[in-house]
């Protein structure tokens, strides 16, 4: 019988102080106890530091060890897209290289994936020595993406999860360019396992995804995979030209009919319905802009990332 084989990706940029020591733990607590053949895919997303030259000597030493080489920083969403349309693997496991998450749960994912789960999903319940706006602001997304998105989320899922073949063949046949991994796997379907976990302070560096690249993850989120905001702004223009109808018609009645007792001028009622419309306006504007935005990515039909070398 086939020994199987499972595919470790490893989206890099700028981990430097990472790599080595994360391949140790995972050769340690992985690759020698496991009865799987293992193949560890590190795809360096345009890492300005030594990682590349640090996989690089990996991949001389092991061959457990293969790399994808983009030709510049596409951003983590690209690069992990990249290492899966790479791996070989019966299944696949997405890891981050900064030891955040933890090594012994695969374990428990090849155990699910043996009781026939396609995929399982590691669960954030907390994060040693996470900042104030992640906690908060990852509580904030899921919420919004449940009532705005449409979306029932389990709060604190991650990119750390084992997906089956099937899963990864279906996964790289999708093309959206505004990307967001998780969620493109959980469109997807198939039977799904869920495994909580505490995530590891990094091993070292800072994380090089910042609040702004979260927040636009998050508003990629959920304009790639809702139209319910234009919805809502259909909805809430609609309750505001109904109120300001009602509104008018009771100025005009304690105007003409009662005698004017609240003194409102005419011009001064007008410069703040104009002023509120106006408010309006824009911010539907806004969000439409969001949406054309990434009607205009996908017609451009650029490729998702571009290779520079691979091994």
């Amino acid at each position: 019988m086939k020994q199987e084989l499972i595919s470790i990706v490893i989206p890099v940029y700028n981990e430097e102080s990472n790599i080595a020591w994360f391949y140790s733990e995972l050769k340690t607590q992985l690759i020698k106890k496991s009865s799987h053949n293992i193949e560890i895919i590190y795809v360096d997303d345009g890492s300005t530091d030594r990682s590349l030259d640090i996989i690089k000597d990996l991949a001389k030493h092991s061959d457990t060890v293969r790399y994808v080489v983009l030709s510049r920083n596409f951003g983590k969403e690209a690069a992990t897209s990249a290492g899966l349309a790479y791996a070989s693997g019966d299944a696949v496991v997405i890891m981050d290289a900064d030891g955040q998450h933890p090594i012994e749960l695969v374990g428990e994912f090849i155990k699910l994936w043996h009781e026939g789960f396609e995929v399982i999903v590691g669960v954030r319940s907390g994060n040693i020595g996470e900042g104030f706006v992640k906690r908060y602001g990852s509580v904030l997304f899921y919420r919004l993406l449940r009532i705005i998105g449409g979306k029932s989320v389990t709060p604190g899922t991650t990119d750390f999860r084992l997906i089956d073949r099937k899963v990864v063949d279906q996964f790289i046949k999708l093309t959206e360019r505004n990307r967001v991994t998780r969620d493109l796997i959980d469109w997807l379907g198939y039977r799904r396992a869920e495994i909580p976990f505490e995530a590891n302070a990094r091993h070292a560096g800072n994380a090089t995804y910042s609040t702004r690249k979260l927040f636009s993850l998050a508003i990629n989120g959920i304009v790639s995979h809702s139209t319910r905001p234009l919805k809502i702004i259909a909805l809430i223009g609609s309750i505001i030209s109904v109120l300001s109808g009602f509104l008018a018609t009771l100025f005009l009645i304690q105007r003409y009919f009662l005698g004017d007792p609240l003194n409102i001028t005419g011009s001064a009622l007008l410069a703040l319905f104009v002023t509120f419309l106006v408010g309006i306006v824009l911010v539907c504007q806004g969000l439409l802009a969001l949406y054309l935005e990434s009607v205009y990515y996908e017609a451009q039909n650029r490729p998702l990332y571009v290779v520079r070398e691979s091994k």
